[in-house]
């Protein structure tokens, strides 16, 4: 059965990564009158009203000092860039992503989190983390070359599993808590892929780190780019193997089993996050 893609995940834009390459073909895309921009700040989209709620033109928004426009791709055969600076173009404000996200369409919403993940990885590597000399965009964008020591430096994604633990009968899932979230909160369990580390491996060590909780039978279920700044979630299903769940590394104040009827008295993660649709998956699911 179909579903609805996840939040972030619809992005309807042809990437054009063999053109991109191109210096000509990208510098004729700029010239392109009908050349569109996203303006992000960190976190933050800039709103205008025509044709699309995030679209400027291109010449509009002031790009971040070393940085300059990056091509995300043609959208309806047109070129749309995406721009990280400091101050919006005039007549817009910044709006949170995360606030926006409910108001924009699916695609919208994608493009917008593409938008600010390259943005941020921007405006973190402007210099070269093998010799520290500013760093030069290539590629319209998607790599930055250091011309003292030759290094090319790509735009970097953090791998972050996320994960519902689920009781052998397949009653209750396991859920915890983080004590800066809003009273009554609780969520998957989550932590992020280590170097030399399968997702499988990653599942299972997260888990046994944070609640003392072993599993096995980890089922992947799809995943959410996730621009704060720049993760990509990694869902999975795993069943309960053995031992008695406590907070275990100082993450979470509290997790625990509930059963499917005990959800309704918590606060759950917003309908935009990942962790949102796999409790949803399993709380929908019969008993196994």
């Amino acid at each position: 059965m179909e579903t609805d893609p996840n939040t972030f995940s619809a992005a309807s834009i042809d990437r054009v990564s063999a053109e991109r390459r191109d210096p000509g073909w990208v510098a004729r895309a700029e010239r392109d009158p009908r050349a569109r921009a996203l303006a992000s700040s960190g976190g933050r989209m800039a709103l205008s009203g025509e044709p699309s709620p995030l679209d400027f033109v291109l010449a509009d928004p002031q790009p971040l000092e070393g940085t300059r426009p990056v091509l995300l791709g043609l959208r309806d055969g047109a070129p749309l860039f995406a721009v990280e600076g400091d101050e919006p173009p005039a007549g817009s404000q910044w709006s949170g992503l995360r606030e926006l996200a409910s108001t924009l369409s699916p695609a919208e919403a994608a493009l917008a989190a593409t938008a600010i993940a390259i943005g941020n990885w921007h405006r973190r590597h402007r210099f070269c983390p093998n010799c520290g000399s500013p760093t030069d965009l290539a590629e319209a964008g998607w790599l930055r070359k250091c011309p003292a020591c030759g290094a090319d430096h790509h735009p970097r994604v953090d791998p972050v599993v996320i994960m519902i633990v689920v009781d052998e009968p397949g009653e209750r899932v396991l859920l915890g808590r983080q004590p800066s979230w809003p009273q009554g909160r609780y969520s998957a369990l989550a932590g992020f892929v280590e170097p030399g580390e399968s997702l499988e491996e990653a599942v299972a060590r997260e888990v046994r780190e944070e609640s003392g909780v072993e599993v096995g039978g980890i089922i992947y279920r799809s995943s959410q780019p996730w621009p704060f700044p720049s993760s990509l979630m990694l869902g999975f299903a795993c069943r309960y193997a053995g031992g008695d769940p406590a907070p275990r590394d100082g993450e979470l104040e509290d997790v625990r089993w509930f059963a499917r009827a005990e959800l309704s008295e918590l606060v759950l993660p917003p309908r935009l996050a990942i962790a949102r649709r796999l409790i949803d998956e399993w709380r929908g699911s019969s008993p196994s």
